[in-house]
């Protein structure tokens, strides 16, 4: 398989599911040979069971002596996508502090961590990509965990984009995505809050995987690109 990854290593740490399979997929539909890490490897594996170029690992981002250990087995890398999150949603009376610690843990702390671990490894022209998110554009009630959360994330890569050159750093930042991230709104709820936001946005329609996954693919493959949040919202922060 062809394409601009060709011979290249992809590290994608998430889930088996929504924007990390999206963008596993991509990857390895451009021609990197792709690993995809998480805390359950077993759920991974049956994941990508069958799928040619990706294979599995395991990784807590929330435990340095794991991300080292990774490292140890990767050997080399030429890119590192890190997708997890723990979001601490809810007003201010209601937000717990270890979920805020979990999320600081694994979306900032965490990257941070691949970078000490990773950029040593990594070949020339690589890079990282971690993932910020529309709640550090457009402040709300209700989303204080998630934006200070996100907002850290953006001011990370880009003191690592300055801190690891030549190795290029950047942030996604997506808005509301079709994932399962939303299940638990319920089938109506769900649906009604999607009409509703496809109805403000500037794009009018709400976000996919594949649309994340193309902002990836452009991170990794721009050579040019570093220090910079890619805003993939439809425009949400606008309205």
């Amino acid at each position: 398989m062809t394409g601009p990854l060709q011979g290249q290593s992809v590290l994608v740490v998430g889930r088996g599911s929504g924007i990390a399979r999206a963008v596993t997929l991509a990857a390895r539909d451009a021609g990197a040979k792709v690993i995809a890490a998480g805390r359950d490897k077993d759920s991974l594996a049956a994941a990508y069971a069958g799928e040619p170029a990706i294979s599995t690992n395991t990784v807590d981002l929330t435990d340095e002596a794991s991300i080292a250990a990774l490292g140890e087995q990767l050997g080399s890398v030429d890119h590192v996508v890190s997708t997890a999150s723990a979001r601490a949603r809810g007003r201010l009376a209601e937000l717990d502090r270890n979920a805020i610690r979990l999320s600081f843990d694994t979306k900032v702390i965490g990257p941070l961590m691949l970078a000490k671990h990773l950029a040593p490894r990594m070949n020339e022209g690589g890079s990282f990509v971690i993932f910020s998110g529309v709640a550090a554009a457009k402040i709300a009630v209700g989303t204080l965990g998630v934006a200070i959360t996100n907002g850290a994330a953006d001011v990370l890569a880009r003191s690592l984009a300055l801190e690891l050159a030549p190795i290029r750093v950047n942030a996604i930042s997506p808005g509301v995505i079709d994932t399962g991230a939303w299940d638990a709104l319920g089938e109506q709820g769900k649906a009604d809050y999607f009409a509703g936001m496809s109805t403000r946005n500037p794009a009018r329609r709400i976000g996919t995987a594949d649309d994340i996954a193309n902002g990836v693919l452009f991170a990794m493959t721009s050579t040019f690109l570093t220090g910079q949040t890619l805003h993939i919202d439809g425009g949400e922060p606008l309205t």
